[in-house]
Protein backbone atom coordinates (compact mmCIF):
# COMPACT_ATOMS: atom_id res chain seq x y z
CA UNK A 1 0.00 0.00 0.00
CA UNK A 2 2.77 2.34 1.08
CA UNK A 3 4.30 2.01 -3.23
CA UNK A 4 1.05 2.70 -3.93
CA UNK A 5 0.62 6.25 -2.34
CA UNK A 6 4.04 6.92 -3.00
CA UNK A 7 3.62 6.26 -6.81
CA UNK A 8 0.18 8.38 -6.64
CA UNK A 9 2.00 11.07 -4.70
CA UNK A 10 4.94 11.86 -7.23
CA UNK A 11 2.45 11.60 -9.89
CA UNK A 12 0.39 14.35 -8.54
CA UNK A 13 3.50 16.33 -7.55
CA UNK A 14 4.75 16.23 -10.67
CA UNK A 15 1.09 16.44 -12.92
CA UNK A 16 0.68 19.78 -10.45
CA UNK A 17 4.31 21.11 -11.35
CA UNK A 18 4.35 21.03 -14.74
CA UNK A 19 0.75 22.41 -14.84
CA UNK A 20 2.55 25.46 -13.33
CA UNK A 21 5.79 25.37 -14.90
CA UNK A 22 4.00 25.13 -18.62
CA UNK A 23 6.46 23.00 -19.93
CA UNK A 24 7.26 23.13 -24.00
CA UNK A 25 6.32 20.10 -25.74
CA UNK A 26 8.72 17.33 -26.46
CA UNK A 27 9.57 18.35 -30.09
CA UNK A 28 10.70 21.71 -28.59
CA UNK A 29 12.91 20.40 -25.94
CA UNK A 30 16.50 21.85 -25.77
CA UNK A 31 19.39 19.75 -24.32
CA UNK A 32 18.81 21.56 -20.45
CA UNK A 33 15.14 20.46 -20.78
CA UNK A 34 16.20 16.66 -21.22
CA UNK A 35 18.42 17.24 -18.78
CA UNK A 36 16.44 18.57 -15.82
CA UNK A 37 13.87 15.67 -16.78
CA UNK A 38 16.25 13.32 -16.22
CA UNK A 39 17.21 14.85 -12.77
CA UNK A 40 14.04 15.05 -12.38
CA UNK A 41 13.17 11.21 -13.27
CA UNK A 42 16.00 10.50 -10.81
CA UNK A 43 14.62 12.34 -7.88
CA UNK A 44 11.44 10.42 -8.45
CA UNK A 45 12.74 7.03 -8.80
CA UNK A 46 14.51 7.58 -5.75
CA UNK A 47 11.17 8.06 -4.00
CA UNK A 48 9.32 5.42 -5.80
CA UNK A 49 11.41 2.62 -4.99
CA UNK A 50 12.48 3.67 -1.31
CA UNK A 51 16.16 4.20 -1.57
CA UNK A 52 15.16 7.90 -0.21
CA UNK A 53 12.08 7.29 2.17
CA UNK A 54 11.42 10.70 2.25
CA UNK A 55 8.99 11.70 -0.58
CA UNK A 56 8.78 15.08 0.53
CA UNK A 57 12.76 15.36 -0.53
CA UNK A 58 12.27 14.25 -3.46
CA UNK A 59 9.38 16.22 -4.05
CA UNK A 60 11.63 19.29 -2.79
CA UNK A 61 13.97 18.01 -4.97
CA UNK A 62 11.79 18.28 -8.27
CA UNK A 63 10.16 21.61 -6.94
CA UNK A 64 13.61 23.23 -6.43
CA UNK A 65 14.44 22.10 -9.85
CA UNK A 66 11.36 23.65 -11.60
CA UNK A 67 11.95 26.90 -9.90
CA UNK A 68 15.91 27.25 -11.06
CA UNK A 69 14.37 26.07 -14.27
CA UNK A 70 11.70 28.99 -14.19
CA UNK A 71 14.48 30.96 -13.25
CA UNK A 72 16.55 30.06 -15.85
CA UNK A 73 13.52 31.18 -18.50
CA UNK A 74 12.80 34.61 -17.01
CA UNK A 75 16.59 35.10 -17.02
CA UNK A 76 16.43 34.42 -21.05
CA UNK A 77 13.62 36.46 -21.23
CA UNK A 78 15.44 39.55 -19.91
CA UNK A 79 19.14 38.89 -20.87
CA UNK A 80 19.06 38.10 -24.66
CA UNK A 81 22.59 36.69 -24.34
CA UNK A 82 21.90 34.42 -21.66
CA UNK A 83 19.29 32.65 -24.23
CA UNK A 84 22.15 31.98 -26.33
CA UNK A 85 24.65 30.73 -23.60
CA UNK A 86 21.77 28.48 -22.14
CA UNK A 87 19.85 27.19 -25.48
CA UNK A 88 22.55 28.04 -28.38
CA UNK A 89 21.13 29.65 -31.53
CA UNK A 90 20.09 28.95 -34.99
CA UNK A 91 22.28 27.77 -37.54
CA UNK A 92 22.50 27.89 -41.29
CA UNK A 93 23.92 24.32 -42.37
CA UNK A 94 22.88 24.86 -46.63
CA UNK A 95 22.74 28.42 -48.33
CA UNK A 96 21.39 28.57 -51.32
CA UNK A 97 22.02 24.91 -52.24
CA UNK A 98 25.85 24.50 -50.83
CA UNK A 99 26.30 22.89 -47.89
CA UNK A 100 28.46 24.73 -46.00
CA UNK A 101 30.69 22.25 -44.25
CA UNK A 102 32.73 23.20 -41.59
CA UNK A 103 29.18 24.59 -39.35
CA UNK A 104 27.34 20.89 -40.26
CA UNK A 105 30.90 19.08 -38.90
CA UNK A 106 30.72 21.13 -36.05
CA UNK A 107 27.31 20.62 -35.37
CA UNK A 108 27.72 17.14 -36.10
CA UNK A 109 25.12 16.75 -38.96
CA UNK A 110 25.90 15.24 -42.37
CA UNK A 111 24.87 15.76 -46.32
CA UNK A 112 22.14 12.76 -45.47
CA UNK A 113 20.81 14.13 -42.28
CA UNK A 114 19.75 17.77 -43.96
CA UNK A 115 18.65 15.45 -47.36
CA UNK A 116 16.29 13.21 -45.19
CA UNK A 117 14.80 15.84 -43.83
CA UNK A 118 14.03 17.74 -46.76
CA UNK A 119 12.29 14.85 -48.15
CA UNK A 120 10.12 14.45 -45.18
CA UNK A 121 9.09 17.72 -44.97
CA UNK A 122 9.40 19.34 -47.93
CA UNK A 123 9.42 16.47 -50.85
CA UNK A 124 13.05 17.52 -51.67
CA UNK A 125 15.88 15.42 -53.19
CA UNK A 126 18.70 17.21 -54.24
CA UNK A 127 20.73 20.00 -52.16
CA UNK A 128 20.59 22.22 -54.99
CA UNK A 129 16.61 22.53 -54.25
CA UNK A 130 17.15 24.06 -50.61
CA UNK A 131 17.43 27.82 -50.23
CA UNK A 132 17.77 27.53 -46.94
CA UNK A 133 18.64 24.44 -44.30
CA UNK A 134 18.91 25.60 -40.80
CA UNK A 135 19.89 23.73 -37.44
CA UNK A 136 17.09 25.06 -35.05
CA UNK A 137 17.65 24.69 -31.13
CA UNK A 138 15.47 22.09 -30.71
CA UNK A 139 17.68 20.17 -32.79
CA UNK A 140 15.26 20.01 -36.07
CA UNK A 141 16.35 21.11 -39.48
CA UNK A 142 14.04 23.34 -41.16
CA UNK A 143 14.72 23.37 -44.85
CA UNK A 144 13.45 26.24 -46.97
CA UNK A 145 13.08 25.35 -50.86
CA UNK A 146 14.26 27.59 -53.60
CA UNK A 147 11.63 29.18 -55.24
Amino acid sequence: METVLRAASMYLLLMVVFKIAGRRTLMEMTSFDLILLLIISEATQQALLGDDFSVTGAGLTIVTLIVIDILFGVMKTRFPRMERLIDGSSLILVEEGKLLRQRAKRAGIDEEDILQSARSTQGLERLDQIKFAILEKTGKISIIPKE
